[in-house]
């Protein structure tokens, strides 16, 4: 990041915040502005929502638009961090210039289509077929665990278009219209009592080929931009807001506390380590961050995701303890298909029991170890015997 970048950045700045009042405008025509001026992706190339330069002046960005009265991000465009990496990564200009901006001012919400039943953890197992039709693909299949789908413009739906080459080949990533016909979204009741995850089914959808995002068959290259940028994404924003700040659950953590009235060595010790332990992966995640040179994370984004599991489930459940009894108490566990995503809502006790899915989405856990270990460490791979089979021949259950 050089003196000029930043001067320019700044210079951009203070041409928009002259321009266009962020206390005045609509949420979605000030965040339009902020794209046109190259402000909302800064490490995305010029028309695409950037600038092509470093991702870290987006820090400087989001400070100097927020003290300027900008309203945050809506968390309902969660998945604009995962899908707008993966577009002006892997997709042609024309998909760029259709989904990009709407994407970002939140006219055009997204969900991720990518989990199975049958292929979780092993995602290149999947099996959602995706035939071809003149310019147009036929998909039937189902998708699962997907969060926000019943709120969502678009999907981001990966595909089987080849099932006689090996299972990591032969998969096509696609933009899919959720208001298509045929795409049916039912909802998953989670112990909270909401249906924040969903199930998709696809009968019979047609999705025009001009909605394809990266090559034919090239489809897991894509997926993993997806998967990095989610891990990522996740790992940044449960715990670690910092006691400072008093953001994030560490925050909410010390709040609890203080009411509670407990006065003991062992309480305080206890909370003093979690607060550590999210101050070193907020800190950790910062570095991350500035060293995404491209903008797109490596396997090392997935430290922050299996740690951020594990650091937000012990926060919360010391935030439940601390409250005895009452902790089970206040919460309504009525069934609802919530508008937006939220790790943290109103009480402690819904917090506990949303965290359970943390070392789930994502990437599970394990998945993350076996990253870390393989790609980051060097260590030796686990044995995988269906490598180099055609998918159409890998046994199934």
């Amino acid at each position: 990041m050089s003196d000029a970048d930043l001067q320019t950045v700044e210079a951009a700045l203070d041409a928009l915040l002259a321009d266009h009042d962020p206390t005045a405008e609509s949420y979605f025509e000030f965040r339009g502005h902020q794209f046109d001026a190259g402000l909302a992706w800064i490490q995305f190339e010029k028309g695409a929502g950037g600038l092509g330069m470093a991702p870290q002046l987006q820090q400087t960005i989001n400070k100097r638009l927020r003290d300027a009265g900008a309203p945050p991000t809506d968390p309902a465009q969660f998945f604009m961090y995962l899908a707008g990496p993966t577009i002006v990564t892997h997709a042609d200009d024309d998909v760029k210039q259709r989904f990009l901006r709407p994407m970002f001012t939140g006219e055009e919400k997204w969900c991720q289509l990518f989990s199975e039943p049958g292929a979780g953890s092993d995602f290149a197992g999947l099996g959602t077929k995706a035939l071809k039709d003149g310019d147009e693909w036929i998909i039937n299949g189902q998708k699962v665990w997907n969060t926000l789908a019943h709120i969502a413009d678009w999907g981001m739906l990966v595909t089987r278009t080849d099932p006689n080459v090996r299972k990591h080949r032969g998969m096509t990533y696609f933009a899919l219209d959720m208001k298509a016909e045929g795409v049916d979204v039912r909802p998953l009741r989670q112990i909270t009592g909401e249906a924040e995850f969903n199930e998709v089914y696809m009968t019979d959808v047609r999705v025009p080929d001009a909605h394809r995002i990266g090559a034919e068959g090239e489809g897991w290259r894509a997926a993993l931009t997806t998967l990095m940028n989610e891990r990522t994404a996740i790992g940044g924003s449960g715990s670690g807001g910092g006691l400072l700040t008093g953001g994030g659950a560490i925050g909410k953590l010390i709040d609890v506390y203080k009411k509670s009235g407990v006065d003991s060595a062992v309480v305080r010790d206890e909370v003093t380590q979690l607060w550590i332990r999210a101050e070193v992966l907020r800190l950790t995640n910062m570095r991350a961050a500035q060293a995404a040179r491209s903008g797109n994370p490596g396997p090392e984004g997935s430290v922050g995701k299996a740690m951020m599991a594990y650091v937000n489930q012990d926060i919360w459940e010391k935030a439940v303890d601390l409250q005895g009894m009452a902790g089970q108490l206040d919460y309504d566990y009525t069934f609802r298909r919530p508008e937006t995503t939220d790790m943290i809502g109103d009480s402690a006790g819904y917090a506990f029991l949303r965290a359970r899915a943390n070392t789930i989405e994502g990437g599970t856990s394990e998945v993350m170890k076996n990253i870390l270990g393989e790609q980051v460490l060097g260590l030796p791979g686990e044995p995988r015997v269906d490598k180099d089979v055609p998918w159409i021949d890998v046994p199934r259950g």
